[in-house]
């Protein structure tokens, strides 16, 4: 029997991202979907003014502030405990992915056609991608094809882009994973960890914005080599 969902849980985690998270929580108000939409953002202890600009969204959203900086991984592990959601999105803050997506990416869970998808920057055609920046993208996704392989070799399951902020869960499937992630190795070790069940991840082409290091992109070449350490690391312990 087909399950029923009636409402997608939006996790937004944020650091220092006062120059976009406004914008950014505009888009997710305005993007049409079926479903109830559920917005929890998680302030890792930003320096900025991002609580500041959440604030002013604070009948719309469920705000979470970290004292400290805890990473990434430990935003959305907080995001994922609160969440009340039949399916759960992950979403940056930074502007370089689209909310108006959303209803593309989960409907194949809504179909019963997977449990878990994956929005992909490298399956969209020419002109479809879009990008301000080419040699952080170019670097970037040189970066993800080995990591597609390594994942591959390692779990037999071929994925276009492990590191992809867009990944899409049946509640279900997220909330049983024991995540120990605090930093960018949360990729890895979802992707790991689902692999190791059996469950098999759809991808979907997604349209992409490309942001710099002098933007405030944040992952770097040390994050990719701790990601192939991570992704070995699943392959054979919990």
């Amino acid at each position: 029997m087909k399950k029923r969902y009636k409402k997608l849980s939006i996790i937004i985690p944020i650091y220092n991202e006062d120059r976009t998270v406004d914008k950014l929580i505009n888009k997710v108000l305005h993007a049409k979907i079926l479903l109830k939409k559920e917005i929890i953002c998680i302030d890792d202890g930003s320096k900025d003014n991002s609580v500041k600009k959440l604030k002013k969204f604070r009948n719309k959203i469920h705000l979470i502030v970290h004292k400290k900086n805890q990473g990434k991984g430990a935003a959305i592990r907080t995001g994922i405990k609160y969440a009340s959601g039949d399916i759960i999105i992950i979403q940056d803050a930074d502007l370089e992915y689209e909310p108006s997506e959303y209803t593309k990416l989960i409907t194949p869970i809504i179909k019963g056609e997977s449990y878990v998808v994956y929005g992909s920057r490298y399956l969209s055609p020419v002109g479809h991608l879009k990008e301000n920046n080419h040699l952080t993208f170019e670097i970037h996704k040189l970066g993800n094809h080995g990591l597609s392989l390594l994942t591959t070799i390692l779990y037999g399951h071929y994925i276009t882009d492990m590191e992809t902020c867009y990944k899409v869960f049946d509640k279900d499937i997220i909330k049983k994973i024991n995540i120990k992630a605090n930093k960018f190795e949360f990729e890895p070790e979802v992707t790991a960890k689902i692999l190791r069940q059996g469950i098999k991840i759809m991808e979907l082409p997604i349209k992409y914005y490309s942001r710099d290091f002098n933007e405030g992109k944040k992952i770097t070449w040390r994050d990719g080599i701790m990601a192939a350490w991570y992704l070995i690391k699943y392959r054979f312990v919990n």
